[in-house]
């Protein structure tokens, strides 16, 4: 029988209620991983938890919010004392809140900056030290294809995608060298509920675009996430892995 490429191993993923993050939960549950999850509201947690747990995962919740720092530590000290160790940390809590150049509203553009952007600065830098300390780990940050190549109507959310590279870039230089991985993953267009709320002409146009013609699935972005976060992907750092199923070619 095959070894769970995750297993004992302390993950925390931040919006893991639903779409991506859920699947990621559920893929780290099923290779053994003890799975923090982390997501804005009560009932979204609880109804994750229970579907790790229902995979035989050792499993727990947290209600947090990415862009309120205290929290952010408190949840980090908390897993800290509890288990000894954190070992990867999913930085894959994001919003969306569209609308063109010349109409985004600077309340529009602050929020997308504040949870995609600085939200994973709070995470990854409360948890930094824990995984210098015990001279391993793993932070795996979800940049975007928009973040890549743009997206009409997404200035604010294309900012944060591709200053996530950004930090992906640097963190691997300067964690590298101390056994703390930093990679990100750009997903295309996924069958998400964020996604889900565009409208089903610019779907349609989208799918059309994709040589393999369809969206992605959640699950398809997830096992990349578990594979990064293995040991098997043991020497790869400071990589963006496009997962769009080609439709920048």
């Amino acid at each position: 029988m095959t070894t769970p490429r995750l297993l004992n191993k302390i993950c925390i993923i931040t919006g893991s209620a639903q779409g991506i993050g859920l699947a990621t939960a559920l893929k780290f549950a099923a290779e053994g991983a003890t799975v923090i999850v982390c997501d804005v509201k009560q009932a979204g947690v609880d109804e994750a938890v229970a579907q790790c747990q229902a995979l035989g995962a050792t499993a727990e919740g947290f209600v947090m919010d990415v862009t309120q720092r205290p929290v952010v530590d408190a949840v980090v000290a908390s897993v800290k004392a509890k288990y000894g160790r954190i070992d990867v940390l999913v930085n894959n809590a994001g919003i969306t809140q569209d609308s063109s150049l010349k109409k985004m509203t600077i309340e529009q553009f602050d929020r997308v900056i504040d949870v995609n952007l600085r939200g994973v600065f709070h995470c990854s830098q409360a948890i930094a030290d824990i995984m210098v300390a015990q001279g391993s780990g793993v932070i795996l940050n979800a940049s975007s294809i928009v973040g890549l190549y743009g997206n009409f109507g997404q200035t604010n959310y294309a900012a944060t995608k591709f200053g996530v590279i950004g930090f992906t870039k640097t963190w691997s230089r300067e964690l590298g060298p101390k056994g703390v991985r930093v990679n990100a993953v750009a997903p295309g267009f996924i069958t998400t509920p964020m996604v889900a709320a565009m409208p089903e002409k610019v779907l349609a146009d989208l799918s059309a675009k994709v040589h393999m013609r369809r969206l992605g699935k959640p699950e398809e972005i997830a096992n990349l996430y578990a594979f990064l976060a293995s040991d098997e992907a043991s020497y790869i750092n400071g990589e963006v892995i496009e997962v769009s199923g080609g439709i920048s070619l």
